[in-house]
């Protein structure tokens, strides 16, 4: 049973993969939880710097986006319209 367990900080070295393109999303910023629900809502990935003073906007993947968590990497539906860039 302990082996299926993944700690955040584990989760957040493991390398974030858009299944669609194979491109490299990159690692997990932050983590939603519902504490009401007690579930995961979505992970927090960070997005693109587009300047020296601007802001990078944030893209956030719903937890039922989310394909697979393996060993040391993470496997996103990114097609799917739920996720979303946050400002």
């Amino acid at each position: 049973m302990e082996e299926s367990l993944n700690s955040i900080n584990a989760m957040r070295t493991m390398e974030v993969i858009d299944i669609n393109s194979g491109s490299k999303v990159g690692h997990i910023k932050d983590i939603k939880i519902d504490c009401d629900e007690q579930k995961v809502l979505s992970i927090l990935l960070p997005g693109e710097v587009k300047g020296w003073f601007s802001k990078s906007e944030d893209l956030e993947v719903k937890w039922c986006d989310i394909v697979k968590v393996g060993v040391d990497v993470i496997l996103v539906d990114l097609s799917n319209s739920d996720s979303k860039t946050l400002d």
